[in-house]
């Protein structure tokens, strides 16, 4: 039995020369290996910040998992962008069209740097409104304002990075995002020992040593991934051009493919906004509980990310070589990776699920609700990595208006809406939340699933 199955995945399609399964199958990992370590890493080091900040209590886990969907929304704009210019840069690299792949990037660069000063200056000033909105408790607000705060106000590190690792991906330089981030996670990881406890001779700040620390991280990742676009044998290479203007056909992809990539933000924000108000009003040991199962799910995640990652650039590349065949068995190649991820993942989660919890917290209340989280989301995340991989494969051709539907379908309506009524009418609680987040997952599923088999993105132009 053969794990690729070109005639198959391609039936109807006009086939050219496909390499021999093992090429495919080493072009997918080359690719995907450092992607997926990338995100894993970026996971991982979340997740200790909250081990490290959940040592002061549940309140303090409470409070970092307050600012994340606040953060996010203010990372919108620029994560859409990323979407954009990855496969903007894949379909110039399969084209081998340098110059105009870079004019791209530098504009990009421009708008982000101007875009953060002003997005960080309204979130640091209306960052109290922003943390009572989305349902803070007494014992929550003061420290999730001053983490939003501090995060905010260093934003253009991160943004300037976000979007030089974007390009960098594009052209398949994948290695290059994950060395940034690692050593990002590391500085970041240190000087959260350093600050939050005060060690070392360092001040315990407490919760506010986290987002310093964060802060510190991306400084960091900034000036490597600078220093990444300086290289002149490099394809994503600033200096190859002078104008900081792209072409018009690049413009208007750029226009086309960031513009429904950030109606895809808003969506995703506005329904998690929503969906993390549903659970914070079931108290802060619940929310405590919901943030340290968000941590475990996002780091089940990690591995559709970095196959998602990899299905961007490899579409991009044959789609710009014209290729349509290919991209479509580089994407089923990811898909049933990700499957096989999905499986040995489940199987960890599904019997060492309390333990991961006991890493966060010793409360017995949250740790029985650690069982039940992991147990759902062992099953879960089976349907979690295969649609993260599959809208990969739809971004990396530029199908970014039908990932923004599906993403107003499911995530700005369905997992808040089956969650609120799970959790209250139906007096499900928090595990009501949880089901409700399994149904956006099938949903979206379900719906790429359907979308990747039909093969139109595979026309699509940029």
């Amino acid at each position: 039995m053969h794990f690729v199955n070109p005639q198959r995945v391609c039936k109807g399609m006009e086939m050219g020369e496909v390499p021999p399964e093992r090429q495919i199958i080493k072009d997918v990992l080359g690719v995907a290996w450092p992607s997926v370590l990338e995100s894993f890493f970026v996971g991982l080091a979340g997740m200790v910040d909250s081990i490290m900040v959940g040592a002061l209590g549940s309140y303090a886990i409470a409070a970092v998992g307050l600012t994340t969907q606040p953060k996010f929304i203010g990372l919108a704009l620029f994560l859409s962008l990323n979407v954009a210019v990855s496969a903007i840069v894949a379909r110039r690299r399969g084209e081998n069209d340098r110059e105009s792949a870079n004019r791209v990037v530098r504009m990009l660069l421009l708008g982000t740097v101007l875009l953060s000063a002003v997005i960080s200056a309204v979130f640091v000033v209306f960052a109290g409104p922003i943390i009572k909105l989305v349902g803070s408790q007494p014992d929550t607000h003061e420290y999730a304002v001053e983490y939003l705060q501090i995060i905010m106000g260093g934003q253009v590190f991160s943004t300037v990075s976000l979007v030089l690792n974007a390009a960098q991906r594009g052209a398949g330089n994948t290695r290059i995002a994950m060395v940034t981030n690692l050593i990002s996670n590391i500085v970041n990881v240190v000087f959260n020992y350093l600050l939050i406890g005060g060690h070392m001779g360092f001040p315990a700040l407490g919760v506010r040593g986290a987002p310093i620390a964060t802060v510190l991280g991306t400084v960091c990742a900034c000036v490597l991934s600078v220093r990444s676009v300086l290289h002149k044998d490099g394809f994503v290479y600033l200096g190859a051009v002078k104008s900081w203007v792209a072409d018009k056909l690049s413009i208007r992809s750029l226009l086309n493919v960031g513009s429904s990539a950030f109606i895809e933000q808003i969506c995703l924000r506005i329904g998690f906004l929503l969906f993390s108000m549903t659970v914070a009003n079931l108290g802060t040991t619940e929310f405590a509980a919901h943030q340290i199962g968000m941590n475990m799910m996002h780091m089940s995640f990690t591995f559709g990310d970095g196959l998602s990652i990899a299905s961007v650039t490899l579409i991009g590349q044959s789609l710009g070589r014209r290729r349509p065949d290919m991209a479509k068995i580089y994407g089923s190649v990811a898909q049933k990776i990700g499957l096989l991820c999905a499986f040995f993942v489940a199987l960890i989660y599904f019997f060492f699920g309390k333990g991961f919890f006991g890493w966060f917290t010793a409360d017995p209340v949250i740790l029985d609700y650690g069982v039940i989280i992991m147990r759902i989301l062992s099953i879960m995340l089976f349907f979690q990595i295969e649609q993260v991989v599959q809208f990969g494969c739809l971004r990396g051709a530029g199908d970014t208006k039908f990932t923004a539907m599906v993403s107003l379908i499911s995530v700005t309506f369905i997992r808040p809406g089956i969650s609120w009524l799970l959790c209250y009418p139906l007096q499900l609680g928090l595990i009501g939340a949880w089901l409700g987040t399994f149904a956006d997952q099938l949903v979206r599923f379900a719906m790429s699933f359907v979308r990747f088999k039909k093969g139109h993105w595979t026309k699509l132009r940029l």
